[in-house]
């Protein structure tokens, strides 16, 4: 018996559930993993990591956009085609604004998220961040 292969949407939610497992999240309880799709295929993974003073806390998806910034082949541009993020306690956990900016500023295609029952809800992501502010804003100044 053949067993059922998992969509690609489902395997980058499964990396994001085991980032929000290594979540660093003692004064919420909150923990929250993303996986982070560039186009070459290449996975980057990151976890909310909190402080105590509450400003200085990264967001998971932030987290996982900054390692594939960093683990980029030299020349190589930084760019996402989806980011899919899981929360341990609530899902749908959507990006908070911040991280819909940042991932907005490296040209993220789509977001995936768990849905109540598990599944796997795929949005573009104009549709989370519409009427956005670029790079592109800022060509030729």
């Amino acid at each position: 018996m053949e067993t059922p292969t998992a969509t690609p949407d489902a395997q980058l939610l499964a990396a994001a559930r085991r980032a929000a497992g290594r979540a660093y999240a003692p004064y919420s309880s909150f923990s929250v993993g993303a996986a982070a799709l560039a186009p070459s295929g290449a996975v980057t993974l990151g976890c909310n990591v909190e402080n105590a003073a509450y400003g200085e806390t990264i967001c998971a998806e932030r987290n996982a956009v900054t390692t594939l910034v960093a683990d980029r082949e030299p020349g190589e541009a930084p760019a996402l085609e989806a980011v899919a993020v899981v929360g341990l306690k609530a899902n749908p956990c959507w990006p908070c604004g911040a991280c819909r900016q940042v991932l907005r500023e490296f040209g993220c295609r789509r977001v995936v998220v768990e849905g109540p029952d598990g599944e796997a809800l795929s949005v573009p992501f104009e549709e989370i961040l519409p009427h956005s502010f670029g790079p592109e804003a800022l060509e030729g100044r």
